[in-house]
């Protein structure tokens, strides 16, 4: 009979602390949620609705964010990287924050929405800032419209048709990714009571973390917190398998758009060797290899937003 009651007290205890958990992390998505509407805006594409996020004056540049991002990532990129005197539009991609599922999701459709964007907002020609995910659109953007594509900035590139995503040097497997994102308040819960191990998982890994500059480290604090509303992400995260599609092709020999790519060997999320192929297979391309830094680049991003500012900038 005690074990009974030992019991049920238990279960009305992990009920309870369930609950709070819930009500805790509902009230910052929430609170999330307000700020980011604030800066969002919703174009009517012939693709459907577009959000985005714009700011600044200059010349246009593109923001195409990576796997579990949205325009608020794209942003926090555009700021650490992109530095001024640009008119930045930072997109969310097809199920990611504010923009729907597509019937057809592929890196093609992803190009022929974003020049759609691009018509809406009368801009006839852009510059691109993609980070990780975002490169293979960002491609196809350039392949199948290049008269839209300036330039073009590639950061720690994602696999694309015929690369295939590592397994073995990743910080943990696919699915925990995907469970990640599958609820507001395991994320919610795992940022507050196990942050950097968080943090491994996007490839802050505690050697690459050692000697942080106070603005990088600020950058990482926001850039996991700004992975909530999880559940605002998770269709577009299933969608990420997209980009390797063996019926989809990448057609780079013929893209004449002049391309900075940066990567560092390092990443235990993306492959050096895409960055490699890139550098090789794209007419006019400049590789910038980073003997470190993982997927983030960390340590490394006053010289990142250095070479991504002149080369925006169209210097030498």
């Amino acid at each position: 009979m005690r074990l009974w009651i030992w019991l049920a007290g238990f279960l009305l205890v992990l009920i309870g602390a369930c609950a709070l958990i819930a009500l805790l992390a509902a009230h910052d998505v929430e609170a999330r949620l307000a700020t980011l509407r604030a800066e969002q805006q919703i174009a009517q594409t012939r693709h459907g609705p577009i959000a985005y996020a714009s700011w600044g004056e200059g010349e246009p540049v593109l923001v195409i964010h990576g796997a579990g991002g949205g325009h608020d990532q794209g942003r926090l990129f555009a700021e650490e990287f992109g530095g001024a005197n640009h008119r930045w539009v930072s997109i969310s991609r097809f199920g990611y924050l504010g923009t729907p599922m597509s019937a057809d999701a592929s890196t093609p459709a992803q190009a022929d929405a974003i020049a759609d964007l691009l018509d809406t907002l009368g801009i006839e020609r852009a510059s691109i800032l993609a980070v990780s995910g975002g490169v293979p659109p960002a491609l196809q953007l350039a392949a199948l419209h290049p008269d839209r594509v300036s330039r073009m900035a590639l950061i720690s590139s994602a696999p694309f048709t015929p690369f295939t995503p590592p397994t073995e040097a990743r910080p943990i497997p696919d699915w925990v990714y995907q469970a990640l994102f599958g609820n507001d308040a395991v994320y919610w819960l795992l940022a507050k009571i196990n942050r950097r191990g968080l943090e491994a998982a996007f490839d802050a890994r505690p050697e690459l973390r050692e000697g942080l500059s106070a603005e990088e480290e600020r950058f990482l604090e926001h850039l996991v917190d700004a992975f909530l509303p999880a559940s605002a992400r998770i269709d577009g995260v299933r969608n990420e398998g997209a980009a390797i599609n063996p019926n989809t092709s990448y057609a780079l020999e013929s893209i004449t758009t002049p391309a900075l790519i940066i990567h560092a060997r390092d990443d235990h999320l993306n492959q050096f060797a895409i960055a490699e192929a890139l550098a090789a297979r794209l007419p006019h391309a400049q590789f910038a290899p980073l003997p470190s830094g993982g997927h983030l680049l960390l340590g490394q991003h006053e010289n990142v937003k250095t070479r991504v500012e002149a080369f925006l900038r169209d210097e030498p």
